[in-house]
């Protein structure tokens, strides 16, 4: 009797579910997220590109060793094993000639120490580490201050 009585429980859910799901109504159940009010279910219109804040000096640090963020925009910069559009301002040989800021001589150490001639693979890929400011507000309010050595 008891089998019974769990087997038609868990056909109704089943039952259930199954109309749920082919109502295509998927609730969110209330939860504030950084979707907003969209349902599960439904895609949310991509938000629009935000502009590069441009200046002509570098950003201020807000913590050591904070890898520098890029003062100016980068869209349809190619960077790929072939070609690397960064290394033709910022690299040693044409930073003099175009008055941008040279790369670290840290980017030029292989893993083990070992100074190279050329800028070592595993910093070759900038934007791992740099990235352009963008004009955006948060997306969570904070009360972030900068280190105190650096102010």
């Amino acid at each position: 009797m008891k089998m019974r009585v769990l087997l038609s429980g868990l056909l109704s859910s089943l039952l259930l579910c199954g109309v749920v799901v082919a109502n295509d109504y998927v609730s969110n159940g209330g939860v504030a997220s950084l979707r907003g009010d969209t349902e599960l279910n439904t895609q949310n219109s991509a938000a629009g590109l935000k502009s590069v804040v441009e200046q002509d000096k570098p950003y201020d640090a807000d913590y050591v060793f904070q890898p520098p963020l890029i003062p100016h925009q980068i869209r349809h910069y190619e960077m790929s094993l072939n070609a690397n559009k960064c290394l033709s301002c910022h690299s040693w040989k044409n930073a003099r000639e175009s008055g941008a800021t040279k790369i670290s001589v840290t980017h030029y150490e292989a893993r083990d120490g070992q100074v190279l001639a050329d800028v070592s693979p595993r910093r070759y890929f900038c934007l791992q580490c740099h990235v352009p400011q963008n004009e955006a507000a948060p997306l969570i309010e904070n009360e972030y201050e900068r280190v105190e050595s650096l102010r």
